[in-house]
């Protein structure tokens, strides 16, 4: 299918092995081509492990070789740091980077924690132990968190995708990682407008799509590696300049923390950041200011921080704190430290709402530069270190942590030095 309509089909790859290809008919979804490629690949035998591919992003025979064409890319030899999806097809090119003694940076699965996990292999690794770096547990065993405020400028990005026309036109598995991946990166300024992005499919996975199928949040690609080919696109059509919030909900901002994160900063640094769910357009929209209110249900809100906040001390929590039974409930604690001098507690509490993390007692001391976050329970406690990654006040990047021991008569334990 192409922008003129009738009937279109991937070229067959060079030695045979396709006859026919996948054909696609006019004023067909991208749903559909998902399941046409995805049928194809399985019907075909063209797919390699992990099969059935329905709803991934394909591995497929042939993957290894269409991976290592990356090195053939002029753009490859001058990078330092390079971005590679963790998909399966593209372990090749994972291990390419790891070979070639680049920063390979691969982006946490499903953004649960982050954005970005560092690679980084043991002195002296041998290539065996690169090629288990290359993998999903590599990725988990050989690898170390970047943060928001990290230094990082990625020279080349590779993307897994479902199906990619030779214009460069790119349809991934339907939930938008990649694409968001790109748009937090261009909100970091972790990539210039120029930064090539190249993908890896097999052949059968080439084939027209038409360009209303496109959103202006959809990743477009400059290169195309296959077992056969390498495609340059000369794709013009615009990336996504940045995260597009009116496109993101309430629900989505939830399930990826580190979205709460950068809609605070261009929150401050007077972007819009209106979403979804708060657009006029948007049935029974809610209004920005309510949804602080809504999100905390759950947790109990902040009460006014007590007068002996003016000693540089204070606790601030709901009254029901002080009651007998209270007193006696598990609490698990957050450490707050590096907090700049002169900072009031009154913006930690607002930060804290923005990110939906208000405690149940904060116990503020600004002298110390540092506060500890009370949580009813662990997993929120967890969530909440999760959510405050980076966060910056003042100009200052905050340290949050879980208090290595939990508080015992006044006492926490960070870091293996205790504070009273």
């Amino acid at each position: 299918m192409g922008t003129g309509g009738g009937q279109a089909h991937a070229a067959p790859p060079a030695g045979g092995g396709m006859e026919a290809g996948v054909r696609l008919s006019t004023g067909v979804s991208k749903w559909d081509i998902r399941e046409k490629i995805w049928d194809y690949m399985e019907a075909n035998n063209l797919a390699d492990f992990p099969r059935p591919v329905h709803h991934r992003i394909p591995n497929f025979k042939g993957s290894h070789q269409a991976c290592h064409a990356v090195r053939e890319l002029d753009m490859f030899n001058r990078t330092s740091e390079v971005k590679v999806d963790p998909d399966k097809p593209l372990e090749g090119v994972r291990l390419v980077t790891l070979q070639a003694r680049k920063t390979l940076l691969v982006p946490t699965p499903r953004l649960r924690t982050g954005l970005f996990n560092k690679i980084v292999p043991p002195p002296g690794a041998t290539k065996e132990i690169l090629r288990i770096c290359a993998t999903s547990q590599g990725v988990k065993d050989y690898s170390v968190p970047i943060g928001l405020d990290a230094k990082v400028q990625v020279d080349l990005v590779v993307v897994g995708s479902v199906a990619v026309s030779e214009k460069g036109w790119r349809i991934g598995k339907g939930e938008g990682f990649a694409d968001m991946e790109y748009a937090m990166m261009v909100s970091m300024g972790a990539i210039r407008e120029d930064t090539p992005v190249v993908t890896v499919v097999h052949d059968c996975q080439v084939v027209d799509i038409a360009e209303e199928l496109l959103d202006d949040h959809d990743l477009t690609v400059d290169y195309i590696l296959t077992p056969t080919r390498t495609i340059k696109t000369g794709c013009k059509r615009p990336k996504p300049q940045g995260i597009i919030w009116h496109k993101i909900s309430y629900e989505m901002l939830e399930r990826i923390p580190i979205l709460k994160n950068l809609r605070y900063r261009e929150k401050q640094a007077g972007k819009d950041v209106i979403l979804k769910d708060e657009h006029p357009d948007f049935p029974n929209a809610r209004k920005p200011e309510d949804s602080d209110e809504n999100a905390k249900t759950g947790n109990t809100k902040l009460q006014t921080e007590s007068t002996l906040a003016q000693v540089g001390h204070c606790h601030v929590g709901n009254d029901s704190l002080n009651t007998k039974s209270e007193t006696h409930r598990a609490l698990t604690t957050v450490y707050v430290g590096n907090i700049p001098p002169g900072t009031r507690v009154s913006e930690l509490k607002s930060a804290l709402r923005e990110f939906h993390a208000s405690p149940v007692r904060l116990s503020w001391q600004g002298a110390q530069c540092r506060a500890f976050l009370d949580y009813t329970d662990k997993t929120t406690a967890e969530r909440v270190v999760s959510s405050l990654k980076g966060l910056i006040l003042r100009g200052q990047t905050l340290r949050v942590e879980m208090a290595k021991n939990q508080r015992n008569k006044g006492q926490v334990e960070i870091n293996g030095q205790r504070n009273k």
